[in-house]
Formats: C-alpha cells, structure tokens, sequence
C-alpha cells in the first residue's frame, strides 16, 4: 500500500473527528457554553453550512494549483477552524470556530479523491479512492470514542485541541509523502461547472443525498433505539458506537477490495440495499437487542461500503470539474444526513417510539436505488460510444 494513501486518509481521519466528534460531546458542549441543547445542535448545522460554502469556494481558488498544495491549505483551514474552537469563549464565537472548521471538509475529500486516483493503477482506483476514505472509518470507530473519553475526564476544548494537533501532523506528512506532480485542472471557471449540464452527476448527487439520508433516518436516533427500545444500559452506548465504527471500517475495506470484481456502479448498488434491508427490518426487529446490534452493523458497514464507489463514480462524471464534483458528494451527503434526522424525527414527534425513525429511511434508501438504477442506464450509454 502507498504511502501517500495513507497520508491522505491521515486528512480524512482528522475530518471525521471533527464533524462527529461534536454529536458526542453536545451536552457537554452546551453546558459549558450556557446554551440549549437545539441551540447546541448548531454547531453541527453550522459546520455543515460550511462543508457547503467551502465546497464551491475551493472551485475559484484551485485553478491549476499542485493538488498537493491545496492538501496543505486546506488541512490549515482545519487546524485554524479547531484551535479557534480551542478558545471559543462564548456560543457565537463557537458557531464561528464550527463554520471554519467545515469549509475544508468536502474540498478536502474532493482533492484527496482526485489525488488517490491518480496515483493508483487504472485496476485500483476505486480502492485506492476507499483508502483515502477510511481515516472516516476509523474516526468513528477509535478516534471519536478516544477524544470523547479524554473530553470527559478534562475539557470538552480537548477534542479539539486534539485535531488542530493531528491536522498538523497531517500537514508534515502530506509535505513529506505527497507527490508534488500531481495538478488541478486549469480549466475556466465555466468549464468547470459544465458538466453540471448532463444529468449523470445529478443522479448520483441524488443518490449520495437520498441513500444516505435514510440511513441517517434512524441513525441519528440509534441512542434511543438500543437504550430504550432494544433495551440496553445507557453505559453500553460506547461499545454499541464502537461496533457501528467496526461495521464502517469493514464495510469500506470491502467495497475496496470487491471493487476488483465487481464493476463501481453495481457495488453502489448492493451497498444501497443493505441500508434499505437495515431500515425495513429495524422497524420489526428493533426490540430484540441482538437483532438491533446486527442491523446497525448491517447498516454502517453499508454506508461506508458505499462511499468509495460514489466517490469514484463523482470524479468519473465530472470531467473538467473534478474538484467541484467530488466536493458536492461531500455537500450531498451533509444535506442526506440534515435531511434524515428530520424526517426520522417525525414520527418520534407524532408519538410513536424511536424505531419507527427508520421507517421514512425505507422511503428514502429506494428513492436512492432509483435514483442509481436510472444513474447506470445513461452511463451505460454514454460508455458504450467510447468501447465500439
């Protein structure tokens, strides 16, 4: 394995602790800054808003740069983002902190993107592409429960404290191991939205939103799901996030090395029907605790097992906006998750128990099967051309 695959997932791993970090440590965040629980829940929608602005911003600042040096930039956004974090001595400040910290996110997971393509052999890409996305993996599954467990026993300023520092380190690697050969396109800026106009972007951007989305249904409420459904101690929630962290890492490492057998747009596929199996059956089956556990691996395993082949597809379908394509997967995959917590909300509000969160997720995992099916139909045939 390269070692400037590595490198890059170091950028992603840093990335994920950042955004998910703040979902485990929101009551304490909230109490410490003398805000609201929903008033604390900004600072997650906050650093989305600013996956979204830094995603099209990178688009007029990367023209023809060395990917290598926009790797550098934008890990010090990142750490900039989370020392000003370090010191937020009150809540607006804080939402300032949170909106830095979120601009590099998906710039950063569209140049890495780019970058592992190009450095892996043609047969190798998408695994490449899934290395590059596994440093997420193992935030949710090390780094988050790591940094929340020293946030507890001294600061929530901790957390983040630790990714400035960890963004640095990336920042000495991807000097020492990234090869600076590697350019951006330098292409105008109109030609870099052009492939907006086909419809083949479109759907997987669609597919991104609508697949994840439900899965982010009821996984966004899986603290009520196996506390208060399936039954289990409120104390066995770390392990609980430590098994959906395994399922992710597994699930990523698999769609890589399936990649080699199986064609991107088909894996993509079958990783979107485990999420739909997880929701469906999480509705059923949800009260019985070994049954929940294995549908919540199901489901993060098929959430990651996705992302590297979407990913792939994204810089595939995007010629001459590469960074642009591959950072709006990254805004489409923030909307998925804003946009499921809120319909899997609904049906918590209405009265019904926290399963049933999962049941708006059925709706949307289809949606985004459909959104794949008829995805594959015009990439087939604008493939076939290019094999006569």
């Amino acid at each position: 394995m390269k070692k400037s695959l590595i490198v890059l997932a170091f950028g992603t791993l840093g990335l994920g602790i950042s955004e998910f970090g703040m979902m485990s440590i929101l009551s304490t965040v909230a109490e410490g800054l003398g805000i609201s629980i929903p008033q604390a829940g900004h600072l997650v929608s906050t650093y989305a808003l600013g996956v979204c602005c830094g995603a099209v911003g990178l688009v007029f600042l990367s023209q023809g740069k060395p990917l290598k040096s926009l790797l550098i930039g934008l890990m010090t956004v990142m750490c900039i983002g989370n020392f000003l974090a370090v010191i937020a001595p009150n809540y607006n400040f804080m939402l300032f902190a949170r909106f830095i910290s979120g601009l590099p996110h998906g710039g950063y997971f569209g140049v890495a993107g780019i970058a592992a393509k190009r450095i892996a052999s043609p047969n190798k890409q998408v695994e490449a592409v899934a290395i590059m996305i596994s440093g997420m993996t193992v935030a949710n599954l090390i780094g988050i429960p790591m940094a929340s467990y020293i946030t507890h026993i001294m600061s929530w300023h901790m957390l983040f404290a630790l990714v400035a520092l960890w963004g640095l380190f990336t920042i000495w690697s991807i000097i020492k191991w990234v090869p600076a050969t590697l350019r951006s396109e330098n292409n105008s800026i109109k030609s870099q939205f052009g492939f907006l106009k086909k419809p083949l972007p479109w759907l997987l951007l669609a597919t991104i939103m609508l697949a994840n989305g439900g899965m982010f249904c009821w996984y966004s409420y899986i603290n009520p799901i196996m506390v208060d459904v399936a039954g289990f101690k409120f104390y066995s929630m770390a392990g609980i996030m430590i098994l959906a962290g395994l399922g992710m890492v597994l699930g990523n490492y698999a769609s890589g090395k399936l990649s080699s057998f199986i064609t991107p747009v088909r894996l993509t596929m079958i990783m979107i029907c485990l999420m739909f199996l997880s929701a469906l059956l999480m509705v059923f089956w949800a009260p019985y605790p070994y049954a929940a556990l294995a549908l919540m691996f199901l489901g993060a395993f098929g959430l990651f097992g996705v992302s590297g082949p979407e990913q792939y597809l994204i810089i595939e379908t995007s010629k001459g906006g590469e960074i642009l394509g591959a950072s709006g997967a990254q805004v489409a995959f923030n909307l998925g998750n804003a946009i499921g917590a809120f319909l899997g909300g609904l049906p918590i509000s209405l009265g019904y128990s926290a399963e049933y969160s999962a049941f708006p997720g059925i709706f949307l995992t289809l949606a985004g099967l459909a959104a794949i099916y008829y995805f594959n139909k015009f990439y087939r045939a604008e493939k076939k051309p290019a094999d006569d």
